[in-house]
């Protein structure tokens, strides 16, 4: 008997190498499978606190049932009496005597401050009295008396015209026609309606960037347009409110219902508004945001109406002299 031991043949030793070669794979695999259950766990994780977040804002932001035509009708003109009962001293907040005058200011107005304006007219006005004086101004005098209220190029170019046709068309006189006032230089629909309401006495809607925006969030009217937001709202109110209601619209505006941040949790009429919740809804920090008369700071005229409860506003510091 031989007690040599055999040498293992190569298909004997095969299956050893196959083995050898596996058990890496099945290790890495099992050090991947920890990972992969925490990402799932994770997105699974996400997923749930996106819902409940979405459902969190679903019940914070209730659908609103489309009003009918009667309602919204009802509750503007019930938001107009309360902001009559608000503010029963709104007026025009340019300072004027005359309707050139209040002409002239509401022109300047654009892209800036109504207490900016009053702040510039007054010398202007010493100079320049009548369309006839202000048509006679050499262009480069007239912008230096404008300047502060920026953009006074323009406005110069706008001012020279009107005022030369008020003389040659009009006799020196403002009409108080609305389709002669649009006919002149630099006056559109809404300074003729400023000048038809406040100095005529003829109701107009003036839609200015504080009126608009009000509109639109009271549910007046979606549209952008001036013109489309002014027959939406006269749609709405009688003729004889037309001006008033403009006094009171851009008051709010200017006061509390503000572009960037409303003082939504110090507003009066907080709960006629769709919009409520825009702004500022705790009333603290909401009384902070009040301006003018209201955050007990001067107002935006001169020489306000007697009426005025807040103070004046200061006139313009005189230029620094020459060294």
């Amino acid at each position: 008997m031989n007690d040599t031991p055999e040498k293992p043949t190569a298909a004997e030793k095969a299956p050893a190498k196959r083995t050898t070669t596996k058990a890496p794979a099945k290790k890495t695999a099992a050090k991947k499978a920890p990972a992969t259950k925490a990402a799932t766990k994770a997105v699974a994780k996400k997923t749930t606190a996106k819902a409940a977040a979405e459902k969190t804002a679903a019940k914070k932001a209730p659908a609103r049932k489309p009003e009918s035509r009667t309602a919204v009708v009802r509750r503007a003109r019930r938001i107009n009496r309360e902001l009559a009962e608000l503010y029963p001293y709104a007026h025009p907040e340019l300072d004027f005597t005359n309707s050139f005058e209040l002409l002239v200011a509401t022109v300047l107005s654009a892209q800036t401050t109504d207490m900016r304006v009053n702040q510039t007219t007054p010398r202007l006005f010493a100079v320049a009295p009548t369309p006839e004086d202000m048509a006679a101004l050499p262009p480069e005098e007239l912008e230096e008396l404008i300047r502060p209220t920026g953009f006074f190029r323009a406005k110069t170019k706008s001012l020279l015209g009107l005022s030369a046709a008020l003389r040659d068309r009009f006799g020196g006189e403002v009409p108080g026609r609305l389709e002669d006032l649009v006919t002149l230089p630099g006056v559109g629909r809404k300074t003729a309606n400023v000048v038809l309401g406040n100095a005529f006495g003829v109701p107009g809607i003036t839609v200015d960037t504080h009126f608009g925006r009000l509109a639109r969030r009271f549910g007046w009217t979606t549209q952008e347009d001036a013109d489309k937001v002014e027959a939406d709202v006269a749609a709405i109110f009688p003729k004889s409110e037309w001006t008033m209601l403009s006094h009171r619209v851009v008051f709010h505006g200017r006061r509390v219902c503000h572009s960037r941040k409303p003082a939504c949790g110090a507003c009066p009429i907080a709960p006629l508004c769709p919009s409520y919740g825009e702004g500022e809804t705790d009333p603290e920090k909401a009384r902070k945001l009040l301006k003018y008369e209201l955050g007990g700071q001067p107002g935006q005229r001169l020489k306000p109406p007697a009426d005025y409860p807040g103070q004046p506003a200061p006139p313009m510091a005189p230029p620094a002299a020459a060294s």
